[in-house]
């Protein structure tokens, strides 16, 4: 269902209005402090994914879309799918025209949490030590906030825009994104018709020894999940046979398990180690600055496992064994048993050559190897205006490069970039190393600080990049 609402500005933006001075510079003040009750509450709200429920989170978005006076509409792909977005329109030139629309887009569903496992209840958003607490506060929801509060200021500012700046946040991108982005880009494809760039998540600023780096996340390791199915004569277990479907399931797993897939040290992953490089110890920063020739060392590259799985994973396709299923009792040699692949290629790979591959490696014409989901490779330019600016926010926030990364895992943002929509992964947060390990895992948490700050970096990227001047 569809809902439009008025546009109006309350009292409280107008005074703010009247307060601004002759370079109409807002107090974003406001905005700033108003960042962490709206995450607590969004925290709050149980969009986990299954089931994702993002209608709720659609609820809680609409009323503060509602309090600031902003329109905007909102739309079920399935009941409880919800997805919603918000336009600021661009003002046009002398000749009528604006500028290629940005949007920021932002994921309202959050991974499961289980909650013997935390600290806190995961749903609490609950403040302790000076970080908010709760299941999506750094995927995406935290990320959700800074953008509205950004987007709400910039709109109370009523600076002329340049060009439409769309506020976006989808369902099911934890399981693909097809009731959400996916779901818009085909069944609400007028939206994107002007859209030029979009901002996601993938890249934050991250905090080393040696200083602050910024990494903007331009591509992205290609899913490619599959199901193998292997089949044999179904039996008593009180009677072995020599060969079962779990048997050859079990056989061609650790087939799997043991192949390590040649190291394809890409250009832009190349890049990215390059950039990382002044960053790390004096042990690892010349093998980062040339990954490629470190990459033919098998000794360094098992270090590098060891203590960075997710760098070790950007030089070479990978599979990992996540599901299995076998019989539903424990005395039944069952007829056919399963196991699901997490497979994720380099954006230079063949998917259809990657399952050739695969099934030589396997070596078993009675396990079948069913594709799950797969998408197409695709890398946004470093070459543009927006990109520009991200590096001039990133160097006078926090004196830091732009880093160009590559992604191991998938965002909603590979719907865009085949629509030919430049698309990063930024978000306006400097995280330490052991701030980020409660993503998808156990007490997820984002520092009020981050919160707060990423508010003004945000607004100040926006109002470089989109008002007129």
């Amino acid at each position: 269902m569809t809902r439009r609402k008025p546009w109006f500005l309350p009292c409280g933006v107008l005074l703010l209005l009247m307060a601004s001075i002759s370079s109409r510079a807002m107090d974003i003040e406001p905005y700033v402090q108003q960042a962490v009750p709206n995450l607590v509450g969004y925290l709050q709200v149980d969009t986990i994914n299954p089931p994702g429920n993002e209608s709720r989170g659609v609820a809680y978005l609409s009323s503060l879309l509602d309090q600031a006076g902003i329109a905007y509409e909102s739309v079920e792909s399935a009941p409880g799918r919800g997805n919603l977005w918000a336009k600021l329109p661009g003002t046009p030139d002398a000749e009528g025209n604006t500028l290629p629309a940005l949007v920021l887009l932002h994921h309202i569903d959050v991974v499961p949490a289980n909650a013997a496992h935390w600290s806190v209840d995961p749903l609490s958003g609950e403040q302790v030590d000076g970080y908010i607490y709760g299941r999506g506060a750094i995927d995406t929801k935290g990320l959700g906030i800074v953008q509205l509060q950004a987007f709400l200021a910039l709109a109370a500012s009523q600076q002329p825009l340049n060009r439409d700046v769309w506020y976006m946040a989808t369902a099911d991108e934890e399981a693909g994104g097809f009731f959400g982005a996916g779901w818009l880009v085909e069944n609400r494809p007028n939206l994107f018709a002007n859209v030029g760039y979009l901002l996601n998540e993938g890249g934050s600023g991250r905090r080393f020894e040696q200083g602050v780096a910024v990494m903007v996340e331009v591509t992205q390791k290609v899913p490619l999940w599959l199901r193998l199915n292997a089949s044999g004569r179904p039996g008593h277990g009180s009677a072995p046979q020599v060969t079962t479907s779990i048997t050859r399931l079990v056989r061609g797993l650790e087939r799997v398990r043991q192949t390590e897939f040649p190291v394809n040290v890409v250009p832009a992953v190349a890049a990215m180690f390059e950039g990382l490089a002044p960053y790390q110890d004096a042990g690892n920063r010349s093998q980062y600055a040339g990954i490629a020739q470190a990459a033919n060392d098998s000794s360094y590259l098992l270090g590098l496992r060891l203590r960075n799985p997710g760098a070790h994973a950007l030089l070479r396709n990978t599979c990992s064994i996540t599901r299995l299923t076998g019989s539903s009792k424990i005395n039944v040699v069952p007829a056919e048993a399963s196991a699901e692949l997490d497979c994720r290629l380099l954006p230079d790979q063949n998917p259809e050559q990657f399952l050739a591959e695969l099934s030589q490696i396997i070596n078993d014409d009675q396990i079948v190897i069913e594709k799950i989901m797969g998408f197409t490779p695709a890398t946004s330019r470093t070459d543009t205006p927006l990109f520009r600016v991200i590096a001039k926010v990133a160097e006078e926030q926090y004196g830091a490069e732009l880093i160009p990364t590559v992604a191991g895992g998938f965002t909603d943002s590979h719907f865009f970039r085949d629509l030919g929509i430049t698309s990063y992964g930024y978000s306006p947060f400097v995280f330490a190393p052991s701030e980020f390990t409660g993503v998808h895992g156990n007490d997820e948490r984002i520092s009020v600080d981050n919160v707060t700050q990423g508010v003004a970096t945000f607004y100040q990227l926006l109002t470089e990049f989109t008002v007129r001047q």
